[in-house]
């Protein structure tokens, strides 16, 4: 059995964790306070909610720690909730996406813990725990890249299996690289793309047609039929949009939201290379959208092949396989 750790914030660490899962041919069960994706192929254990509820009191364990406030009950509940799991399934391996926390929690039980490691600056005290203490770590980025900022001393303990999209990889058709049309991709997570954003953008382009998707626009949990019908996607640079972007293999402008760590910043200074086809923007322009589009719309998304080929989700459950093989030997 493995265990597969998955955090609340945003869909893209479930999305990634549900593409792994499948790819992992042996059992597996999803611990999360999300309910189980309709396409999750095991068991899921629904945690206790540890939000804030309050004022908490030293959540960072004097900075060693992220979020471990003291006499919290959510947090009690939730990692007694997944102590009793190990002790009942004695797992041979427990992935973890992402939460310094609950890698600890395996680790004290004696379980070898494969941790996802995140882009952005990372050389906090905790960070540096839980990578430490992590048997193997995973990337979801391709060699050629470099996401990790100040950290990138881990770079030679990660292994990068490249992107890892819920989607596979498909090219174009001609008739959609004609196209005129311009999917902005938020998240569930937050960001700056405002419906007024949005229709000032459409405004100044009337040659272009603009589907907005995200938080500030239509929510949908499939964005896929969208993205082929795209010829630009304006998306944030979280791991996962980028990895549908790519499998969609369509040119891109990147606009990093605030994030901790500055993760999705350093991903963006990685997308600013030439070899990708992807403008960044450091945040939403409020001129100068037609000559942004066509320079976008001129890129090669073939390029892409290089970030996403489709396989990364394979790559890291051999990972997560050999981890887990390796335990059942001791």
């Amino acid at each position: 059995m493995i265990g597969c750790y998955i955090h609340h914030h945003g869909r893209g660490h479930l999305s990634r964790a549900t593409a792994i899962a499948t790819a992992l041919a042996r059992p597996v069960t999803g611990l999360s306070t999300l309910p189980a994706p309709p396409d999750w192929p095991g068991d899921w254990v629904q945690l206790p909610a540890d939000d804030p509820d309050g004022a908490a009191l030293d959540a960072d364990a004097h900075g060693r720690l992220h979020w471990v406030p003291l006499q919290h009950p959510g947090l009690r509940a939730r990692m007694a909730r997944i102590a009793q799991w190990i002790e009942e399934h004695r797992p041979e391996a427990l992935v973890v996406d992402v939460s310094v926390e609950v890698a600890l929690l395996a680790r004290l039980h004696g379980v070898p813990v494969v941790t996802v490691a995140m882009p952005g600056h990372r050389t906090d005290a905790a960070h540096e725990l839980g990578f430490a203490i992590a048997e193997e770590l995973i990337g979801a980025w391709p060699r050629e890249a470099d996401p990790l900022g100040d950290a990138a001393a881990l770079r030679s303990r990660v292994h990068a299996v490249g992107a890892i999209s819920r989607f596979a990889p498909t090219e174009p058709t001609a008739a959609a690289r004609e196209r005129r049309s311009v999917v902005v991709l938020g998240g569930a997570g937050g960001d700056t793309f405002t419906a007024d954003a949005v229709a000032r953008a459409r405004a100044e382009t009337p040659g272009w047609e603009w589907t907005h998707l995200g938080a500030n626009g239509s929510w949908t949990d499939d964005p896929w039929s969208a993205l082929l019908d795209a010829s630009v996607v304006v998306t944030h640079a979280g791991e996962s949009a980028i990895a549908e972007v790519a499998a969609a293999r369509r040119p891109a402008i990147v606009i990093p939201q605030p994030r901790p760590h500055d993760e999705q910043r350093c991903t963006a200074a990685v997308l600013a290379v030439e070899r990708w086809p992807a403008l960044v923007e450091a945040e939403w322009p409020r001129t100068g959208w037609p000559a942004l589009l066509e320079r976008a719309a001129s890129l090669d998304a073939g390029s892409w092949r290089a970030w996403n080929d489709g396989r990364g989700a394979e790559r890291a459950a051999a990972v997560i396989a050999t981890v887990a093989d390796r335990s059942g030997t001791r």
